[in-house]
């Protein structure tokens, strides 16, 4: 068995491992809280509003998101950065605030302004006041991810964790309260603007460095990361949601959205992993390559290239019990959201390669590189979309989105390799597929209907690590590497 480039196993190695290994814990947890409370919050929306109005509520919450992230990502992985490296974090965080402020209130405006246009070319009149509302969320939820940011920089893994977690929490209530006053589209626009007030009184609980202060740090560092991160974030964004709205503009049937959405909302679930590890490897890769600890750095990017491959049996077990999943979370009526999800189930983990690789590219120094090499994917996915989905319909979509995915991960990961040298383990990807084929199998030839369901996720859970172990996946200077890691041995390091 290879050892995975792993032969410099030194009490450093375990530390910076340990201390992403826990933030990153941490930070699935935290994440991870937006399984429980967004599936309640899922199923009582899907159950208040139905598929068409869910369907309305799901493309305006896309559009909104999709400007969210585009208009944050930049700023936060820069951020991210900038605060782990910097002497003076309380004058690089300033800046940043007062950039991504600016920056949020001119697209709030925007948005406000263009949603008439845009409900137009959606072929849906009411999204024009839907999308109004919403626009008022981007001040306040720029700067939380912006102080999140702020928190991992400085290694408080744990407390980011707490406001994400904070936020699902807060959603969740403000949602059923607002709901259940007057069910309507709009009322859970206004919970989501409500709960993301709440977050950010407790994101400046937590950090609160000065938002309008005079800064010295250089606003030309900030932009030459911001405006690619940008444009990266805008492709990437675009190209993840694109499939949701060809299916809107050219499926007649209204329904179809509604189960689409559905869907999308379900594959969240494999992307936890990437959310909470991507910024955490930034700031602890940037911290690590300012020391000069290059090689600990290489270390720990192939390690995390190689997590990604390690989620892909849990995928194909998600896919294989797609039928019970929609049934049990969203009723009978999205049954036919089932096929969708077992093929863009795998079209997220393709993602959540990119991210991880993507963070690497930026900790190397090439903050240009992700949007040349992702750019294009929205041009060769608008093009397939429009030629597929009057063929093949919404499935013909997922099967384009997935497939694009992972021809843009391994884009990302030949460009890693080039720059750094690191490759994920061709080993683990065989392995991973090998045991991914066989619980899916698995999966869908056991009927687990009701509570069963849990049982038959757990089992089949079991099963995959075992079979990892027992195909030797993990090498003796690993195993090594992670007793180092326990706190009795990193004390006596």
């Amino acid at each position: 068995m290879e050892t995975h480039g792993l032969n410099h196993s030194t009490s450093r190695v375990a530390n910076h491992v340990a201390h992403l290994a826990l933030g990153s814990l941490q930070g699935l947890v935290g994440a991870a809280v937006c399984i429980p409370t967004g599936l309640v919050t899922a199923a009582f929306l899907a159950r208040q509003l139905g598929p068409e109005d869910y369907g309305l509520l799901t493309v305006a919450a896309t559009i909104v998101g999709l400007i969210e992230i585009s208009i944050t990502l930049g700023f936060c992985r820069s951020a991210e950065k900038f605060v782990s490296q910097a002497e003076d974090w309380r004058s690089v965080a300033s800046k940043f605030l007062q950039a991504q402020l600016l920056i949020a209130v001119i697209v709030s405006l925007s948005l406000f302004a263009a949603a008439p246009a845009l409900s137009l070319m959606l072929n849906s009149p009411e999204m024009s006041f839907f999308l109004r509302v919403y626009s008022f969320i981007f001040p306040i939820s720029s700067m939380i991810e912006i102080h999140k940011s702020i928190l991992i920089g400085r290694g408080y893994f744990g407390r980011r964790a707490v406001l994400m977690g904070a936020y699902w929490v807060f959603r969740l209530f403000a949602v059923i309260l607002f709901v259940s006053i007057h069910p309507s589209v709009t009322s859970v626009i206004m919970a989501n603007i409500g709960a993301s007030c709440m977050t950010f009184l407790w994101a400046r609980f937590h950090t609160n460095p000065a938002i309008f202060r005079s800064s010295d740090f250089p606003v030309q560092n900030l932009w030459d990361y911001a405006w690619p991160l940008f444009l990266y974030t805008v492709s990437i964004n675009v190209f993840r949601q694109l499939d949701l709205l060809f299916v809107k503009a050219m499926c007649e049937t209204p329904s179809v959205t509604g189960f689409y959405s559905a869907t999308k909302n379900l594959t969240l679930i494999p992307a936890l992993v990437s959310i909470a590890l991507s910024p955490l490897l930034i700031a602890k890769l940037s911290q690590l390559m300012k020391l000069g600890h290059q090689k600990d750095a290489y270390i720990i990017a192939r390690l995390s290239m190689r997590l990604i491959l390690c989620t892909l049996p849990f995928v194909g077990l998600a896919a294989g019990s797609a039928a019970q999943l929609v049934e049990a979370i969203y009723g009978v009526h999205f049954m036919p959201a089932a096929p969708l999800f077992a093929v863009l189930i795998f079209g997220a983990s393709g993602m959540s390669m990119i991210s991880i690789t993507v963070s690497i590219l930026i900790v190397a120094d090439k903050p240009r590189l992700p949007i040349g090499l992702m750019g294009p994917l929205v041009p060769i996915a608008s093009l397939a979309h429009y030629l597929v989905i009057p063929r093949f319909g919404a499935i013909g979509a997922a099967l384009m989105t997935t497939a694009l995915s992972w021809v843009a991960a391994l884009v990302a990961i030949l460009a890693v390799g080039r720059i750094w040298g690191v490759f994920p383990s061709l080993g683990t990807f065989l392995r991973s597929i090998m045991i991914s084929g066989l619980t899916y199998a698995f999966a869908l030839l056991w009927p687990a209907p009701g509570c069963l369901l849990i049982l038959k996720l757990i089992l089949i859970g079991i099963f995959i690590t075992v079979a990892f172990l027992l195909s030797g996946e993990f090498s003796h200077r690993e195993l090594n590497l992670i007793r180092s890691m326990l706190p009795g041995q990193l004390e006596r390091s």
